[in-house]
């Protein structure tokens, strides 16, 4: 039996996975699928990674910069992508001073969006297809909210992303590695519907795995395996780590809400990931 078809046992009504491989210095490719790859779903908090790349795009072009201020007093784009600028998983007031610990918000990625909308004088959306959803040919992928949950894709499209993760076409890999390694990487914090980790790295939209025990990707996958999961019970990670120098990414997509199956998911999810390192010839 291959790893994705282990998706094929979970409960839930659809699910469309991929695994995405790339040899050192080659280009990524899809190197295996499940189910319908065109199938639309919500893909929930997935759309913040979106967002952190975007928002590379977004200061490489001098359209932002990540030490800029925004929101409360101390407080930087870069605090906010990496949940780390004080505000609370939603809301507009800040409940802790900036750097102070991890503290997942919708709220910070919201506000970067809206501050590269002011500063590019085009709505949010637009930039985001013009930037990121339109270069990597994502013709499904569409925002219809808010950036930090609201944004629906195939595994088709999120295969395109994965791709780009892993050998970077719209960024530097300076910025690359900025955006997928720890910013403020000694503050603790909670992970909503995981736990609490201390330390609790993160990137710029990017969850990084470090230590954090029990998680969401599996026990195989590399402390630098960068990602995110979606409440709408998706996923996606890459892992840099698999020896000889390559790269394997995961995405499953499914439409049972992930609080619907979480104690089941955190199973599933790190039997999945550890077997696709498996196959991928890692630990």
């Amino acid at each position: 039996m291959t790893a994705l078809e282990q998706t094929q046992r979970w409960p839930v009504a659809n699910v469309s996975a991929a695994v995405v491989g790339a040899q050192a210095g080659a280009s990524a490719d899809v190197v295996a699928t499940v189910g319908d790859q065109d199938r639309v779903y919500r893909i929930a908090s997935l759309a913040k990674t979106v967002v952190g790349w975007v928002a590379m795009v977004a200061v490489e072009e001098g359209t932002i910069a990540l030490d800029d201020p925004l929101g409360q007093p101390g407080c930087t784009v870069r605090h906010l992508l990496s949940h780390a600028g004080g505000y609370a998983f939603d809301g507009p007031d800040p409940i802790a001073r900036p750097g102070a610990r991890r503290m997942y918000s919708k709220t910070g990625i919201e506000m970067v969006a809206d501050a590269i909308a002011h500063a590019a004088d085009m709505p949010f959306d637009e930039y985001l297809r013009g930037a990121v959803l339109d270069p990597l040919s994502m013709t499904v992928t569409e925002l219809r909210g808010s950036p930090a949950h609201a944004m629906w894709s195939t595994a088709r499209d999120m295969c395109s992303f994965v791709r780009e993760l892993m050998c970077p076409t719209l960024i530097s890999v300076a910025s690359a590695t900025c955006a997928t390694t720890p910013a403020f990487s000694d503050l603790a914090g909670v992970i909503p519907g995981l736990g609490r980790f201390d330390p609790c790295p993160w990137g710029l939209g990017f969850e990084v795995r470090g230590n954090k025990t029990p998680h969401w990707t599996g026990s195989c996958n590399s402390p630098e395996t960068f990602g995110h999961f979606g409440g709408a019970g998706t996923f996606l990670w890459v892992d840099r780590g698999i020896p000889g120098g390559r790269s394997v990414g995961c995405v499953a997509l499914t439409d049972r809400s992930f609080d619907e199956w979480s104690a089941e998911a955190l199973v599933l999810w790190p039997q999945l990931s550890d077997a696709v390192i498996a196959e991928a010839g890692g630990r």
